[in-house]
């Protein structure tokens, strides 16, 4: 029995690796190509007004969530919940790793064009939102239906809310689960149980408010998470400050010439480091697998580019920002070459200068991150599952949630892992190809 689940862990492996470095790479980065252009540069044309509508009105204590959606603010927050998570400090180590520092560059590429996906899925969200029950409510499901009419547009919506309650609901939440726990066991040597049970414990908590105490987390979580890792990470880089610039001379170079300097991997292909970097850029940031349009749709803006505009900082933050900062601190470390990878690189990495502080600083930024992701994925997943059983059903899903939550702490079962990524990768394709298929329609709404 051991041999054979094994053997079907790694087929699936074998699987999603061939799906996200083939198929969705040249998908995803070709759809966010094509809405550059098509939107004339979309993600730098209003970049501006995205930041002032994110900015300009920033609080902690913003307007409360109720059934005709969230503030814009929280939208926005909701959706970064979801996409800093653990892939920007385990995820970030990992293609360093694999594909050297010049990684690093190829994610911001990738995210470069991944904002004009990200304007793209949230304008489509906006504008093909509806009111179920009283209660807003939208996403990919929704706009896949418009883009494919009858059966098959019915059929590819199914599975895409089939993949993303499996994907993010249940098996994502489990991987989230079990960062939290692995950390707090490294850093304090906490039982890992005893961990799930309080992570389950205030999951339930938000849970059990809807969608007024989800936005009601996020908004105040995510600005004051984000602003803890990034100091963090700045004191690192001001510590290591005269390695900084041979770091970002690495990046550039070895982006295209992998054995150019010192601090190359060696065996690492240009090819690699872009497949790499681009795979993890945009398993980070999400743009384009059809998660966050479910937060977009909610949001209360007068006009579906208003939130398209928003929706471009959430990949910024994301990439420019948190990932960025995670990569220069891991690189000036010098400890990439040297065997290490995933979490125990990056904690290493901020031991060298926190000392014993390091573990502890990665544990709390994790629980925070990995948390914050389970709040967004809970929500995405809620959307679907209402979407496909009704609103009756739901206390269901919340304690099929928090089970996985609390099982997943102390449980690291790979085959759920590599189902969690295959499905994920899975989930993009619906969403992409509705994407292009409505790209007329978000053209026309951005030039109004």
């Amino acid at each position: 029995m051991g041999v054979s689940m094994a053997a079907f862990t790694t087929f699936i492996e074998q699987f999603s690796d061939v799906l996200w470095n083939s198929l969705l790479l040249f998908l995803l980065v070709g759809t966010g190509v094509y809405f550059t252009v098509r939107l004339r540069g979309v993600q730098v044309r209003r970049f501006g007004e995205g930041f002032r509508r994110v900015f300009g009105g920033f609080t902690l204590r913003g307007k409360k969530a109720d059934a005709e959606g969230m503030s814009s603010f929280q939208a926005l927050t909701t959706a970064i919940a979801a996409q800093v998570g653990t892939g920007n400090i385990t995820g970030c180590a990992t293609a360093l790793v694999s594909g050297g520092p010049g990684a690093l560059f190829w994610t911001w590429v990738s995210a470069f064009f991944g904002m004009a996906t990200i304007y793209a899925e949230a304008v489509l969200a906006q504008h093909y939102k509806t009111t179920v029950n009283g209660h807003v409510t939208g996403g990919p499901a929704y706009y896949i239906r418009a883009a494919f009419k009858g059966k098959v547009g019915k059929v590819l919506a199914t599975v895409f809310s089939v993949l993303i309650i499996l994907a993010l609901g249940f098996m994502g939440n489990m991987v989230q689960s079990n960062s939290i726990g692995d950390a707090f066991h490294n850093a304090f040597g906490l039982n890992r149980l005893a961990v799930g049970v309080v992570v389950a414990a205030i999951a339930a908590f938000i849970f059990l408010g809807g969608v007024q105490r989800i936005a009601a987390v996020t908004e105040k979580v995510v600005p004051i998470m984000a602003a803890f890792y990034i100091l963090g990470c700045i004191v690192i880089l001001v510590i290591n400050a005269k390695a900084l610039p041979g770091a970002l001379a690495q990046v550039f170079v070895l982006a295209f010439e992998p054995q150019a300097m010192a601090g190359g991997i060696a065996g690492v292909t240009v090819q690699q480091s872009m497949r790499f970097g681009v795979a993890r850029g945009l398993f980070s940031n999400e743009a384009g697998l059809g998660s966050t349009p479910h937060a977009h749709a909610l949001a209360k803006v007068e006009r579906p580019q208003d939130q398209g505009a928003v929706a471009i900082l959430g990949v910024f933050v994301d990439t420019f920002v948190v990932l960025t900062l995670t990569g220069l601190v891991l690189i000036t470390s010098g400890l990439i070459p040297q065997g290490m990878t995933g979490t125990v690189l990056t904690q290493a990495a901020f031991s060298q200068a926190f000392g014993g502080f390091g573990p502890i600083f990665i544990a709390v930024c994790m629980f925070f991150f990995a948390f914050s992701t389970i709040i967004g994925w809970y929500f995405f997943g809620q959307s679907n599952f209402k979407a496909l059983f009704g609103e009756k059903l739901l206390p269901v899903y919340s304690i099929i949630v928090v089970a996985f939550i609390l099982v997943g702490s102390t449980l690291k079962v790979d085959l759920v892992w590599a189902l969690a990524d295959l499905f994920n990768g899975l989930m993009a394709v619906p969403n992409l190809l509705a994407l292009l298929a409505l790209a007329g329609v978000v053209v026309a709404i951005d030039r109004k």
